[in-house]
């Protein structure tokens, strides 16, 4: 969503967006580095990588359905966005897969 908005990421951004400290940023960084789902370049642009990109378009999705649903259901639009954000780390793929389902089941009648 960083990458969308401002065209690249860095880990300011990403402390300044979900109001972490910067120390505690630059250490998840690092691990997510070492473990091949981002890249860093000379100027601090984080990129993602194919594990990365794959996980953050999982969580996109969560974020995108989830969100949606709880405005469908009368959650005002902000607290909607900030509980889907909560939803979306914590929620098992089963879960989240039985609600879509159930939602999508829903639409067809």
């Amino acid at each position: 969503m960083l990458h969308k908005r401002n065209g690249y990421v860095r880990s300011i951004d990403i402390a300044g967006e979900l109001e972490f400290s910067k120390p505690s940023v630059s250490v998840a960084m690092k691990n997510l580095r070492e473990n091949g789902f981002i890249d860093m370049d000379e100027n601090g642009h984080i990129t993602l990588l194919e594990k990365g990109q794959e996980i953050a378009e999982r969580m996109y999705e969560r974020h995108t359905f989830l969100s949606d649903w709880l405005m469908a259901l009368g959650v005002e639009r902000k607290i909607a966005l900030e509980d889907a954000c909560r939803i979306e780390h914590v929620i098992s793929a089963e879960s989240f897969a039985a609600i879509k389902a159930f939602v999508n089941g829903r639409e067809k009648e």
